[in-house]
């Protein structure tokens, strides 16, 4: 029986998916379940299992686009099972035995070719033409590499090459031109869109980390041994603050759909993490609901399963807020670039020791920069600057402002 395996639908909108990489060659045998290759959609990679055993006819190249519902593959399900390689081995040892005769036959046309292997011209001699060329430029022959027989510079060779500008480098000047992955197109395009389509502008304050270092220096050996190996990290304390700040001010937390305005009385935070095929962002859903340890258990959660290739669709659709953080690779400043059609975006950044005012005295801190970029079309700058410094207030007083008083009861310990 052959069976035919077309391309599932990864979500409700997509259309299409990309052929990224085939896990298999044609011809192979693979078993039931087993990932046979990796396709794109324009929000996540997934793997495709197979979905029986048998022979595997592909019918799709690398890099192809294919409709959802298209044929990729054939299965051929009544092949049986090859026995092993040990069968091959012998076909593949006999031409072995006989490679000394190969090798002597092979002798007489090698002595052949010699002579005219020493052509009358070394490599990286020009042409005629290539010569005037390369005199009329001022250009030595010696800084262009010739693509002639045995190297010989070509008049093309000679019209291409740029003057050195008295820079002779001699490293390698190599292209390499490679098709983005579906993921990475659309990415592209939405970032182009967000930038052309929003009134996008950012605000930028600064955060005193002292706080909170000090709560994580105290505590954070007891919500490991207390949670299972879990971290207390900074999102948390971040995700809490953000939560907060959304109510104080809830345009931050609305969208724009044509002329309206969409408000939503929940705070599902998008938290960009690294994963292998880039950023991926998750969403942790009802974040203004979770406790720190909830909150870090599903950032855990879902940077595991970006970090695994297991992401989803689901998993990064909705949203209505997004957390960035740059600093985990250096960042000092950036102005984030909002995730549509959501309205605003907070990046963080690298904590750096700086000398700051403090009750009239100059004292060092560890400080982070924190940026807002928002949709001006429906957040005005009361609202922005405000919900940041309600953000840098939160972060800076968060026994108060972020654990009712009680650092201990907050972080379950």
């Amino acid at each position: 029986m052959i069976l035919e395996m077309k391309v599932p639908s990864p979500g409700e909108s997509i259309k299409e998916v990309e052929i990224a990489t085939w896990l298999v060659k044609d011809g192979d045998y693979v078993e039931k379940d087993q990932a046979i290759a990796e396709v794109d959609s324009d929000k996540a990679t997934l793997e495709l299992p197979a979905e029986m055993s048998g022979v595997i006819t592909l019918k799709a190249e690398e890099g192809d686009t294919v409709a959802v519902g298209a044929v990729v593959c054939l299965i051929d399900t009544d092949a049986a099972k090859p026995a092993g390689s040990a069968p091959a081995a012998p076909a593949a040892e006999a031409p072995k035995a006989e490679a000394p005769k190969a090798e002597v036959k092979a002798e007489a046309p090698k002595a052949a070719p010699a002579p005219a292997a020493a052509p009358s011209y070394a490599a990286g001699t020009p042409s005629p033409a290539a010569r005037k060329i390369l005199d009329e430029k001022n250009i030595a022959p010696a800084t262009v590499s010739g693509t002639g027989k045995g190297g010989r510079i070509t008049k093309d060779d000679a019209v291409n090459a740029v003057p050195s500008m008295g820079t002779p480098t001699g490293g390698s000047r190599g292209t390499e031109r490679t098709k983005l992955s579906m993921l990475r197109r659309k990415v592209a395009e939405r970032l182009v869109s967000a930038k052309n389509e929003t009134a996008m502008l950012t605000t930028f304050n600064e955060v005193n980390m002292t706080p909170i270092n000090q709560i994580r220096n105290e505590y954070k050996d007891a919500f490991k041994a207390k949670h299972g190996g879990l971290g207390l990290g900074f999102m948390s304390f971040f995700t809490k603050a953000v939560t907060r700040a959304l109510e104080l001010y809830p345009d931050v937390n609305s969208m724009m759909d044509g002329d309206y305005k969409i408000a939503y009385d929940f705070a599902d935070i998008s938290i960009a993490v690294s994963g292998p095929k880039g950023l991926m962002v998750p969403v942790v859903r009802n974040a203004e609901l979770l406790t720190f340890r909830g909150i870090e258990a599903e950032i855990k959660r879902l940077a595991l399963r970006a970090r695994d290739g297991q992401i989803t669709v689901d998993d990064m659709t909705g949203g209505t807020f997004t957390i960035t953080n740059g600093g985990v690779f250096g960042s000092m400043l950036s102005t984030p670039i909002i995730n549509p059609p959501q309205s605003g975006i907070l990046g963080m950044h690298n904590i750096i020791e700086r000398p700051i005012a403090v009750n009239g005295k100059v004292e060092i801190h560890p400080m982070m920069y924190v940026a807002l970029s928002y949709d001006h079309r429906i957040i005005d700058g009361r609202e922005s600057v405000g919900f940041l410094v309600a953000v840098k207030e939160a972060l800076e007083n968060p026994v108060e402002l972020l654990m009712n008083g009680d650092a201990k009861r907050a972080l379950e310990l």
